[in-house]
């Protein structure tokens, strides 16, 4: 039986979710796939924290940085924004010619951040044998304005309909109808389909066992999380302000500070929290599931994997979403409220006073035994990986050979072919010669 290689990239520019979910996806295509090879395509200053299971490897992008204007720059190197988007827009092309995939399964941006992916979609579009195409998109990006501006901008569609093979949306249309929202075209629909939201299992430890770890007793359990941490300070300080205010220990409060936040701020945070009883203070955990299903109640921000995290353990929440650069937390966090999954409080109303009232009401009995309407499908990871293995089973009846004898010329600089001006995508590192 022939290898099933798989290239996935994932540019990584903020947080830990982009890396999260895609770490999840790979490591179900790896159970459910036999004799596959997976390489990961990461910008993720945190790629090194996750354990890689075999089958599975990856190669580290630079970093960049997005800043709250939606601009992207290094975030480590002191090279110039054109050198470092050179360098990884090499890497992907140098990739995918060595590695050849009979599958490359894209994360959120058709060409990739800041048209990265260009130089190396300008090769594969000349070929009918090239590696299948998969953009998989979570189920909100932007508000719709926003999002179709952009989209249209960078011609998007365009490239989704001559290039790739499929379009997997993460969520479901009763949330987020992300088609009709966002209105995509009808080419673009028919490659297009819902999968439900990830299901993350409960994690490697008991309830007991981390109860027993944190001290709780019989208290309650209330965990705290803002992702990466990278923008969370405000949400964990106003917490632990709060808590300070509260009198007595009605419950046991568990903090993950999140491994991306300034290490002033995090200072900040040991120093108020240093006088609070009963009060835990993580950094990151590789098991976050195991914690987050011994608590009672889940305070976060509303990144897609957080939320799919409450959702999965059924778990009573509190988020208070990030609304800029971009309105997808608020959005995502607004919708589940709608269906009385969770509550929200706006960033802009958030006060001690009123979050330490949404975790009490969330932690009221009533709550505990009350009945939900809706409950979103958690199925996406199977239909991901039926999609996948079927575009492999049609790429693997073609070959590798054609292209690589084309385009070595083009790697080179011998032998590049003509370009029809029409097609050819708009990228920043045309000047560079790629």
């Amino acid at each position: 039986m022939s290898v099933k290689k798989i290239l996935v990239y994932s540019h990584d520019t903020y947080g830990l979710g982009n890396i999260r979910r895609m770490m999840a996806v790979v490591e179900h295509l790896v159970k459910e796939i036999s004799e596959v090879s997976i390489l990961v395509l990461s910008g993720s200053p945190m790629m090194q924290a996750f354990r890689l299971v075999p089958g599975v490897d990856y190669i580290k992008m630079p970093c960049l940085s997005r800043a709250a204007n939606g601009k992207y720059s290094p975030k480590f190197l002191g090279l110039s924004h054109d050198s470092v988007l050179g360098l990884r827009a090499d890497l992907i092309l140098n990739t995918v010619l060595e590695f050849k995939p009979d599958l490359i399964l894209v994360d959120k941006k058709p060409l990739g951040v800041q048209n990265e992916l260009a130089p190396t979609l300008d090769v594969l579009r000349r070929k009918a044998d090239r590696p299948k195409l998969v953009l998989l998109l979570r189920e909100i990006l932007d508000n719709p304005q926003s999002t179709t501006e952009v989209w249209e901008r960078n011609k998007y569609h365009d490239v989704i309909k001559e290039l790739y093979d499929s379009v997997l949306v993460l969520g479901t249309p009763e949330i987020f109808d992300t088609a009709a929202e966002y209105g995509f075209p009808a080419a673009t629909i028919e490659k297009l389909k819902y999968c439900g939201y990830i299901a993350k299992p409960p994690g490697e430890r008991s309830k007991e066992a981390i109860r027993n770890e944190l001290d709780a007793g019989n208290r309650p359990l209330v965990l705290i999380t803002a992702g990466g941490g990278e923008d969370g300070f405000r949400l964990l300080s106003t917490f632990l302000q709060g808590r300070k205010q509260q009198a007595g220990n009605a419950f046991h409060s568990l903090i993950f500070v999140g491994p991306e936040m300034q290490s002033d701020q995090q200072q900040q945070l040991h120093s108020l929290a240093a006088e609070i009883p009963a009060l835990t203070l993580l950094e990151f955990s590789n098991d976050v599931m195991s914690y987050m299903n011994a608590a009672d109640v889940i305070v976060s921000m509303g990144g897609y994997n957080t939320i799919t995290e409450i959702l999965s353990l059924q778990k009573q929440a509190v988020v208070v979403p990030r609304i800029r650069p971009v309105e997808e937390q608020w959005i995502r966090a607004t919708r589940l409220e709608q269906l009385e999954l969770i509550s929200v409080i706006h960033p802009d109303q958030l006060s001690p006073r009123r979050l330490f009232d949404a975790i009490h009401e969330r932690l009221a009995p009533k709550r505990a035994g009350a009945i939900v309407s809706y409950r979103p499908p958690m199925n996406a990871l199977d239909h991901v990986s039926a999609c996948v293995q079927e575009l492999i089973k049609e790429r693997q009846k073609l070959g590798w050979s054609q292209l690589l004898t084309d385009t070595r010329a083009i790697r080179e600089g011998t032998g590049r072919p003509q370009e029809d001006p029409a097609r050819v995508y708009d990228c920043p590192l045309r000047a560079r010669g790629i």
